[in-house]
């Protein structure tokens, strides 16, 4: 029994790694809106692989490693496949600007090398987490593409994005996570601010609502940290 036990969290993330190629090769297809579904499905996989090592008492190094490599392939190489595949579909003179979507596949990489050897984030991130610039991505191309919206340079803006999202993936700024040592409003009011706003922002925008609700999260880490060091 414990032999069967001690390979599910690594089943669950290797289901996570499979969602991410399957991703991946719907954003080559030019189909973002199943390519945003596959790491959405991802994430879900994401989050139960972890929380069954844990409740089952089999987390291992390799678990560790393996959970990193699929994170890399469903919230790096996938949302950079969308973005490549996006950049394509614009008439751009230099042949090799929509490769450089994949810089952040390489940023990626660099941030969950990083999770894994910093002992601060166990209540809280340092830099922007993968499956949300993921997400960011994912909406905002599928939220673009459906509307049909588009002006004279929107592709460079989308490159000046990637860029800002590489920065961000590394850049030492804390950001809150959703955990919460008590259910109390006080020490956790931007936690409740956050998740308050998020349902009248996806009423109001639909898919693309995901996408404003990334940069939210962004701006609200950003305030917070300011906040907090003009308090010390």
């Amino acid at each position: 029994m414990f032999k069967v036990k001690k390979h599910i969290p690594n089943t669950i993330t290797c289901c996570n790694l499979i969602s991410g190629c399957i991703a991946t090769w719907f954003a080559f297809q030019g189909d973002y809106g199943m390519a945003l579904l596959f790491i959405v499905i991802g994430a879900v996989f994401d989050f139960f692989d972890g929380m069954s090592a844990r409740l089952l008492h089999v987390s291992s190094e390799i678990g560790k490693e393996l959970d990193s490599l699929a994170d890399d392939i469903t919230f790096g190489f996938a949302p950079s496949a969308i973005v490549f595949s996006y950049l394509c579909s614009f008439h751009i003179h230099l042949i090799f600007v929509p490769f450089l979507a994949f810089v952040m596949a390489a940023f990626s990489a660099l941030r969950l090398a990083k999770f894994n050897l910093d002992e601060r984030q166990a209540m809280g991130f340092i830099g922007l987490p993968t499956p949300a610039n993921a997400l960011f991505w994912g909406s905002l191309i599928v939220g673009l593409h459906q509307s049909g919206f588009s002006f004279e340079g929107l592709e460079w803006v989308i490159l000046a994005g990637v860029f800002l999202s590489c920065y961000l993936l590394v850049a030492e700024i804390p950001m809150f996570a959703l955990k919460f040592k008590q259910w109390g409003w006080k020490g956790n009011e931007i936690k409740y601010i956050f998740i308050l706003s998020c349902v009248p922002i996806l009423l109001l925008l639909g898919i693309i609502g995901l996408a404003v609700i990334i940069a939210w999260y962004v701006i609200l880490s950003v305030a917070t940290n300011k906040s907090a060091k003009k308090s010390a």
